[in-house]
């Protein structure tokens, strides 16, 4: 897949799934901006010296104003990919409405501005927008333990479908990637006794995103792609 002269956004871009999607899309030929919160993993970020990577400080990326300015910083956008995003493992019971608060916040909110944002700066160009879902999305009895979590990425995959459709006609196409559990060494901790080898890899998720997001993508719109592995 052929990104020069590409410019992309990749929320998330210093985690584990963020880190292989910068380094698959440099490696393609584009340039990368990547918005962070906490200093200390922009330190910790392998490519942070690289050419054409081009790390951005922020407060947050759920308000309005910030992901404006963000988004407004990037001249000829090309795609926009959003992995940033919390996780909570709480039964209903012990949930309070902070906490469901967060996870729309987190997840939700967060792939809702900068989606706006994208479609405002690819206006007359078209472009390509990619969000992240999840398992428990496409088959919400997983949830179960996490209907918090759950219902967030329900609510990115219904407006993930729904933006792409409305703006197919500008030349802007929208998906989303639904992953399982992914082999990180954070999940590995979490559960030491799952059967690693079925996960499936960072890398071989960032390939799916990397082809949506692509030129070569020239019809997809709409998806929602299992990124599932073995699992």
């Amino acid at each position: 897949m052929d990104y020069r002269d590409r410019h992309v956004i990749v929320t998330g871009g210093t985690g584990a799934l963020g880190a292989a999607v910068v380094g698959a899309l440099v490696e393609a030929g584009a340039t990368c901006h990547v918005p962070y919160v906490v200093a200390a993993e922009a330190e910790r970020f392998a490519l942070r010296q690289h050419e054409r990577v081009k790390l951005v400080a922020m407060s947050d990326l759920g308000d309005e104003a910030d992901v404006a300015r963000l988004f407004g910083s990037v001249d000829q956008l090309w795609a926009s990919i959003h992995l940033v995003g919390g996780f909570a493992m709480a039964e209903v019971a012990k949930t309070t409405k902070a906490e469901l608060m967060k996870q729309l916040e987190m997840n939700l909110v967060t792939a809702f501005l900068c989606s706006r944002g994208a479609v405002n700066a690819m206006s007359g160009r078209g472009g390509r927008i990619v969000n992240v879902a999840a398992r428990p999305a496409l088959e919400p009895r997983s949830g179960a333990g996490m209907a918090a979590y759950t219902a967030s990425k329900a609510a990115v995959v219904a407006f993930t479908i729904a933006l792409a459709e409305e703006v197919a006609k500008l030349g802007i196409l929208v998906n989303a990637v639904a992953p399982s559990t992914m082999d990180t060494p954070a999940n590995r901790a979490a559960m030491p006794k799952a059967d690693h080898a079925a996960w499936p890899k960072v890398e071989e998720v960032a390939a799916t995103i990397l082809f949506l997001a692509s030129p070569q993508n020239a019809v997809t719109r709409g998806a929602i792609v299992p990124v599932y592995g073995r699992a």
